[in-house]
């Protein structure tokens, strides 16, 4: 980047709430154009993390600047995960009263009201209220009231919990063309696959501390997780077959006898080893019958960087 400084940053920020610890020391950069996900289960801190980032909350320690001078919030939008909707008016009106809040003037208000409810296809329904909207279409329309006047940066707090397939789809679409606006984006999330698909980097938080970030493939390799392959073969291997490749071990075996087949688990350093490794059995008396591949993933790097899988809930 060539920016003098990041467009947000959380410096060493922390928080308590009586004796509990919320945040121990939670950085964080945000450049415009990326997604920055926070990553980890209910109760990690990351809706503290947010709060605190768009300036609702004060912290007990640390900073957070916009373009490196104290954060004010009028750049700032916030997609709570609780609705900040009106439920009696239609979805144009609701539109029309955060457009309006923000600054917009009426002209510029009308063209962002009309373009945002046709980014999460609700155009069909903007005459209706919004209590008549089923429950994934009132998301959309929150996330739509918060973007509007096209914010600097937008965070979002858990944006697709309980949706339906297409408004979380709905939700995706508009959250990568936000980014390829321009927006800078921290989107908070227990869901692996939703920061696999977005996120240009990410930040595993867990009981309020900052565990890794980077990359999805940087955590996958930081946690030391490599591909697994499963073969079932027919014939005998014999120990130590696999010892001509490099990178490749063998995790565990069943072994055949005659026509049986026999099993073999193995970790791969690299996807390009699948080729070597049939050949290897071959080469070594037996003949392949099938094989499953199964990749690392960023569930994979989670249980591997804190000891326990993101559904476990919360410890604090």
């Amino acid at each position: 980047m060539t920016m003098a400084a990041p467009l947000l940053e959380a410096i060493d920020v922390r928080k308590r709430f009586g004796t509990r610890t919320a945040l121990d020391g939670v950085s964080l950069r945000l450049w415009p154009g990326e997604v920055v996900g926070l990553l980890g289960p209910n109760g990690a801190g990351k809706t503290t993390t947010l709060a605190i980032l768009a300036t609702l909350l004060r912290p007990d320690g640390g900073r957070v600047l916009v373009n490196g001078a104290s954060a004010r919030g009028s750049s700032i939008a916030l997609v709570p995960q609780s609705l900040a909707l009106y439920p009696t008016l239609t979805v144009q009106q609701n539109l029309w009263h955060f457009a309006r809040m923000q600054g917009l003037a009426r002209a510029e208000a009308r063209d962002a009201c009309r373009r945002t409810v046709a980014d999460v296809g609700l155009d069909e329904r903007a005459d209706d209220p919004v209590h008549a909207l089923s429950g994934g279409m009132q998301r959309r329309l929150n996330l739509a009231c918060a973007v509007v006047h096209r914010p600097e940066i937008l965070l979002l707090d858990e944006p697709t919990v309980g949706v339906d397939l297409e408004s979380r789809e709905h939700l995706l679409r508009l959250v990568r063309r936000l980014r390829d606006q321009g927006t800078g984006i921290v989107y908070s999330t227990h869901y692996m696959e939703e920061a696999e698909r977005i996120c240009d980097r990410v930040l595993l938080i867990d009981r309020g501390i900052l565990v890794a970030s980077g990359t999805v493939e940087e955590l996958i390799v930081l946690a030391g997780q490599r591909t697994s392959m499963e073969l079932t073969y027919r014939g005998r291997l014999p120990d130590g077959w696999n010892r001509p490749l490099a990178g490749v071990r063998a995790v565990a075996s069943s072994a055949a006898a005659g026509e049986v087949h026999g099993k073999a688990l193995l970790e791969l350093a690299a996807h390009g080893q699948i080729t070597e490794v049939l050949a290897q059995v071959h080469a070594a008396g037996a003949r392949v019958v099938d094989f499953n591949l199964r990749s690392a993933n960023l569930a994979d790097a989670f249980i591997a960087l804190t000891g326990r899988a993101l559904g476990d809930g919360p410890h604090a």
